[in-house]
This record gives C-alpha cells, structure tokens and sequence, in this order.
C-alpha cells in the first residue's frame, strides 16, 4: 500500500501539498512533526507534517521527502485548530500563519552551497576577473555560502557570475540544510577519577607544588565541591582561584581535570519569586469577585477601570488562582515596552513560572520558550508577551488576559496573516474551554459595544487606586496664545509656568509629541521646495541627531543639504515639529534639569526600553518627551504634570476612527500623571478647545464619547455595526493599478451593489515605490461572512487568471482598522 503526506509549507500556498512515504514513515510520522522537502526545481524548505492517506495527488507527481526532523510533534493538534481559524478568518494560507507562529530557528531553509567540480580539467584564461576570483576561493576553501560571494566579490549582484560558472562546468550547486537553533551549554569541570582517593590527591599536590597557581585552582574546586555540594562552572572556578583560562585547560589537558557541559537556558529568573500578592482595595475586591461571577456565565469580561485603578493587581489575583490548578495563563500587551515594567512585578510574585514571548529577544530564546511551553514546563505556566504570543503551544491554558485591549498595535498589518490579537486571543481561549479578560481605561467601541449587547460581562471600577483623585486636565488654547505672542518655541506660558512649578516641588514630567525627528517637513522659503522621498509620496523627515532626511516609511535617508535644490538658495527652513524638537527646546528653557527622549529612534536595542524606563523610575530624568510608546500602561511614581504638545493633529487625521483613538491616546496619557497621593496635571494644547473629543477627555466622559461615536457608526455604516473588508492593490506602474482596480471594484459591485467603495487613492498613495489603491466592502450584519468572503476569493482568482493583472499584488485585510 503507498502512502502519502500533506504538509504546510512556510510560504503562501492556498492548498497543502502532497508528499509520497514509506510505511515505516507513515507509522511514525504524528501531525505537527516538522519534515524536510523538496519544493520547487531545487528549493528544500521545512513543512509541517499535516495529514496522512492514501490518495495519490492527481496534478502532479507526488516526490518523496528528504528526511524527519523531529522526535515527537513540535506543534499541537489545538495549535493547529487555532492557525486553521485564523488562516480562514483573515483570508491568508496555512503556511503564512506557520511562519509567523514558529521561531525562526524551527523553520530551517536550504541554503545554497557552492562546491568545485573536481571532475574537470579548467584553463584559468578561460575566466573572466570576478569568475576567476570565486574559483580561486575555491581552491583554499571546500566550499562556499551565497553570503561568502557577496562579500568575495563586493556586490550585490552576483548570480550572473555564479550562473556562468555553473554553465562552464567549474561550479556544482548543493542545497544543505542548516539546523538554526543551538542549545546553550555551560562548561563544567570535576576532578579526575583517578584523583578521588586521599592519597592520589596528596600525591597530586605533592607533584603540583612547582606549578602554584595550578595547585592553587585543585585546592578551589575541592573547597568548593566540599561547600557547595552542585557542579561547579568554569566561571566560577577561575573567579574563585584568580586563575586564568589557559591554567584551567593545561589542567585539563593533563586529564587532573575532567571538562563537561550542561544545556541551559538563555533566559533566566534571579531572585526570590515568593513575595505575597497585594492586599486589595474594597473596590477592587468588588471587581474581582464581579469578574468571577461573570465568567460563571460568559467566557469573556470587559474590565473596564479607570487609570490607575490598579487593574493589575486583579490580574495578578487572578492568575495565581489558575497556576493553583496547575492552568497556563497568557498575559498579551500591545507594546513590547511595557513588558519590562511588568514582568519585574510579576517574577516578584511568580518567580521562576513566568516566561516572556516577543519579537526582540532572540531566535535561540524564543525555541527555549516554546519548548517549555510544549511540555508544560514550570517555567513557562504565565506567559507575558506581545501579539505573537497568541500563536505559541499552549496545552493547559486557563484564562488569557489581553491588557489595553483597545490598542491598535494588537493588528497585525504586513505581512500576513493579518489577524487581530484581541479576536483571536477569544477564539483560543474557545478551544482551550478558558476564559478572556479585556482589560482598558478606554475600551474600544467594539468591545464596549459587545458589553452593551450582552455578549461579554462587564466590570466597571471607576476609582483610582488609595482613591487618589483623577487628574486635572485643562485645555490650552494656542491660537490665543500665538495671538498674544505668549509662546516659546512650541510652549505655552500656561505649560511653561507648570513645568517650572512641577520641577520645584521635585517631580517628573511628561512630554507627549505624536512625531519622531525633528521636523517632518523641510521646505524652502524662496521657491517652496520641500525635499521628498524618491520611493513614497511623503515629505523626508528631518532627524537632527544624524543631521540627515529620513522616510518614515520606506527607510530612506540622505544628509541634510546646505542648499535649496530646486533654486539653489540657502534658505531651508523646518515646519512642524518632532520629539527631537521639543526635546531641545526643553534644554534650552531648563538647562539643569536631566532631559531623555523615548521613541523608535531611540528605544532600537534589546534593552533600550528598559535602560529609559528604568533611569525614569529612579529619578535620574526629570522630563522625558516621547511618541505613543509612553501612553501606554506604564506606571511611574513621580510624574505630576503631563503636556500634550498638539492635540490637533491626531484628531485631524483622515480615518473613522479618528476621534475614538484621539479619546483614547489622549486619556491614557492623561492617566501617567498624579498616580500616588498628589493630583496629577494635564495640560493640553489645542488650537480647537471646543472640540468635542476634547472636552470629553477633559471630563473623562466616555460614555458619552461612545454614544456619540456609536451614533456616527449607525449613521455611516462602519464597524462594530458592519464588518470591514479592505482590499488593497499594489504595482509599480500606475496605470496598472488603475485598470486592475477598477476590474476589481466592477466584480465587487456586481456582487454587494452598494456595498463597496472605491477604488480610491490613500493620503500616501506611494510607498517603496509601488503605488496602492484601496476598496472597501462593508458588510452588513445580517450577511453571512463565509459566504461574503467565498465570493471575495472567487473574484481573486479570476483576477489572477488575467495576465495584464497577474503581476500586481492583491491584499486582503479582515477588519483592517
């Protein structure tokens, strides 16, 4: 009888593709064991084994696979079920959900390899200079990487180089796999055996006594074996003895010490761990006790607290009763800067059973997480991460608590599998038969809007922690203050006199600009040149610290010029401003005080984050500017005052959710000031204080906020009232994103009629030099949204069976917003 594999290949395909095995493979293969493959003409990737049978694929002839991985399963069959949901709800393949689950060190690639033919005679006159230089290579070397031409060779292009050394018979290409990740392993030393009796080891340090220092490190070890009573580190031993690591080995070459290794992990706990929870307020009691009696009926529960309110100790309450049962819990935040200050507070009450999950830590560290997850390991009972947590081998999950669910940054926008943490987190905690906790000040429409429907529970706690009083939140208005000329630089007096007042009694201050750099437009004041990105239609932000032009969007940069270029005049001036900028001007007006900046530039490092946050809570900054990271659940003692440079232009800006996220940033802001006994101050500079939104945040009115939203949303047909489907349309050449969108939207509309809008430009229609259009369907609630998407996909691949469109790139985004 044959047998036949399907597996998951790492890249977009819409179908699993088949492989033929033998019965013995067969019988020990397990779905979610990772195999080698051969795909395409040459390509080997690693798939994941997905389904065993007995029909023989009929378009194509089934290959054999090259070999298997894995022991035992790396991925669970409820792992599988949740990639299934998403692959399916989003509208992406398999394979795409696999990639951005697995750590990169799972999903080994071939690479390429090139080796000299022996078998052939070569004249070297035959060879061009750059064909000669890699053959020379060659003859020192048995072999060569891609990466090792490049740098040989010093450029980029260099596969019409390899591609005529290979027809010439000179080169033979072999694809290897590399196995990525490495365990790491700490050296240990013990004494010989044959040195374990009294009198050996007085004959060895009789024979020692000419070498001191090496009988000085046999007298550590065996000290330290005597106390210790635990393997002893090198490290520790040539600590301890003063001894360098060229005795250690002689000692070891002589075999008088015997050299072993342990695996550990990368990522490791110091500390207690067993420090008691907190004491609850009677208003969080009450919370907590709600939240319970609301997951007796309802699997999800909207906490809606007020900053402050101490939500986190709910949380941590929470979760200690799970790990009791012996439950994984995971804890999803939006932003990987505020697992720093979480994941200290909880190793104090967890200890060693918190594990952390996110993009900056290493491919080594994320298999290490990973594989304690899988095996239920009492490392990894909490996990603390950002979205890609979501996508990890849970195999006991109890509850998942999504913090600040309203936050955007829990989409995931490029590249697929587009999904959004908060849904998917509710369908997993489904599978796993757990329950969801949404946690927000500011919760989104949606949630909030789920709540009022009766679909989720929902909790309010409208006080702040010691009922400290919320802040006092006061509106500046600019144009008046412009008017009179009572600005300094970007600074009002009002927010001058503050900061001055803040300062003198001690305290931190908050500076929130919603820019990076130091301007985001420079433009010339004789001919009104501004200089733009060659590869998207947006202006170059200026970065003063590099003294360079940067797009914000494709990466490009170019030193500041002197001159115009247009009209070659020296007057180039900056309009609007960046962190970079109030940064400087806070210099300027307190040059005593410690200033600090916290944005994308300079947060890049692993510990960036950390190293900031930590100076701020140790008082070593007293103001401190920066972009969205800040507003976000972070808590710090000290700060007393908040600025919100300029409110206008995140309320300005063209998207419906507009003024829900303005209500939202500008409230969570507003919630870092005043956080103990003393009432915090925020003030706000606007050149619209009338402003709706902005009153609402100043009276921390959201209930009315939301009925004025909601009321927008009936009214224009958008969510939670109908679901979104954008599709986005890419290609180089303009014309041909016309046409092919224009196709597109005529297909949709036979379909959904009214339904559908577009094809329209975006604000910033270039970006990376590939021009998109976007069309929106709008689903109302009483369609069906399988069939909705059956017939979307349809249309897909008549599109694709064009040829003028095959070469632009479609994307479709569930829920885009």
């Amino acid at each position: 009888m044959t047998y036949f594999l399907d597996v998951i290949l790492p890249i977009p395909l819409q179908k699993a593709f088949t492989y033929h095995i033998t019965e013995a493979e067969a019988q020990f293969i397990k779905q979610g064991m990772r195999v080698a493959v051969p795909f395409g003409k040459s390509k080997i990737y690693t798939a994941l084994a997905y389904k065993i049978h007995t029909n023989p694929p009929t378009a194509y002839e089934a290959k054999t696979i090259h070999q298997i991985l894995d022991e035992a399963p790396i991925v669970t069959d409820l792992q599988l079920t949740h990639w299934q949901w998403i692959a399916g709800y989003y509208m992406c393949s398999l394979g795409e959900v696999m990639r951005a689950a697995m750590p990169n060190a799972f999903i080994i690639e071939s690479e390429t390899v090139l080796v000299r033919n022996e078998n052939i005679e070569i004249s070297e006159a035959t060879l061009k200079d750059d064909e000669f230089l890699i053959y020379e290579a060659l003859q020192y070397q048995s072999s060569l990487k891609i990466e090792d031409v490049v740098s040989i060779l010093d450029k980029k292009r260099i596969l019409p180089v390899v591609n005529s050394l290979v027809e010439k018979g000179v080169l033979q290409l072999q694809e290897e796999l590399y196995e990525k990740y490495k365990p790491k392993l700490v050296r240990y030393v013990k004494l010989h055996q044959a040195y374990k009796s009294e009198e050996k080891l007085q004959e060895l340090l009789e024979i020692l006594s000419r070498a001191p220092k090496q009988r000085e490190v046999i007298l550590t070890l065996f000290t330290l074996e005597a106390s210790e009573q635990k393997p002893i580190k090198v490290s520790e031993l040539r600590e301890r003895s003063g001894a360098s690591t060229s005795i250690i080995k002689t000692l070891v070459d002589k075999s008088i010490l015997q050299e072993y290794f342990i695996q550990t992990d990368r990522v490791q706990f110091e500390g207690e761990g067993d420090e008691q929870t907190k004491q609850l307020s009677d208003a969080q009691t009450q919370a907590l006790e709600a939240v319970k009696g609301s997951f007796d009926t309802k699997s999800v529960t909207l906490l809606h607290g007020v900053t402050s309110s101490g939500k986190t100790e709910i949380y941590v309450k929470l979760i200690e009763e799970q790990l009791n049962l012996g439950k994984q819990v995971l804890y999803l935040l939006p932003e990987i800067a505020l697992t720093t200050q979480l994941v200290q507070r909880l190793q104090d009450y967890f200890g060693e059973k918190v594990a952390v999950f996110h993009s900056r830590y290493s491919g080594n560290e994320r298999v290490e997480v990973w594989q304690n997850l899988k095996n239920n390991l009492e490392k990894a009972q909490l996990v603390i991460g950002a979205r890609s947590a979501l996508l990890l081998p849970f195999s006991n999950l109890g509850l998942i608590i999504v913090d600040e669910e309203h936050e955007q940054s829990y989409k995931q926008f490029d590249p697929a599998p587009r999904y959004h943490a908060r849904d998917a987190a509710v369908v997993l905690a489904n599978i796993h038969k757990a329950k969801t906790l949404l946690g927000s000040a500011t919760p989104s429409l949606e949630s909030y809007f789920n709540a009022t429907q009766n679909k989720y529970g929902f909790v309010e706690l409208k006080t702040r922690f010691n009922n400290v009083l919320m802040p006092d939140i006061e509106l500046v208005d600019l144009a008046d203050k412009y008017k009179r000329k009572r600005m300094n630089g970007h600074f009002s007096d009002r927010l001058i006199e503050e900061m001055t007042e803040t300062l003198d009694e001690g305290f931190q201050i908050i500076l929130f600009q919603n820019r990076r750099g130091f301007s985001p437009i420079v433009e010339c004041t004789t001919c009104g040149n501004s200089p733009q990105c060659p590869n998207c239609d947006v202006s170059l932000t200026y970065h003063q610290y590099k003294d360079q032009l940067r797009c914000h969007y494709c990466g490009y940069y170019s030193v500041m010029p002197k001159a115009c270029q247009a009209c070659g005049n020296a007057t180039l001036d900056t309009k609007g401003f960046g962190t970079e900028q109030i940064e400087e001007e806070v210099k300027t007006l307190f040059p005593e005080k410690k200033v600090a900046r916290m944005d994308l530039d300079t947060t890049r490092g692993k510990h960036g984050f950390e190293r900031i946050i930590s100076k701020f809570e140790q008082q070593e900054i007293d103001i401190l500017v920066g972009t969205q990271m800040l507003t976000k659940g972070l808590d710090f003692r000290q700060v007393k005052l908040v600025g919100i440079m300029n409110a206008d232009n995140l309320l300005n800006f063209p998207d419906f959710r507009a003024h829900e996220r303005s209500y939202q940033l500008m409230t969570q802001v507003a919630g870092r000031a005043g956080r103990t006994d003393i009432r915090g101050k925020v003030l706000i500079q606007t050149y619209n204080p009338h402003h709706n939104i902005l009153q609402q945040v100043s009276t921390n009115a959201y209930k009315e906020m939301f009925a004025e939203q909601m009321n927008d949303r009936y009214n224009f047909k958008y969510p939670p009232i109908y679901r979104l489907i954008k599709i986005t349309l890419r290609h180089k050449d303009y014309n041909r994103v016309n046409l092919a969108a224009d196709w597109y939207a005529k297909s949709l509309r036979q379909v959904f009629k009214a339904n559908v809008l577009g094809p329209e430009f975006p604000p910033i229609s270039r970006i990376r030099n590939l021009f998109n259009k976007n069309i929106l369907i709008k689903i109302p609630q009483n369609q069906s949204l399988a069939k909705t998407k059956e017939a979307i996909i349809k249309i897909d691949n008549s599109f694709n069976a064009v040829k003028d469109f095959r070469s632009v790139r479609v994307v479709l985004n569930v829920d885009n917003y």
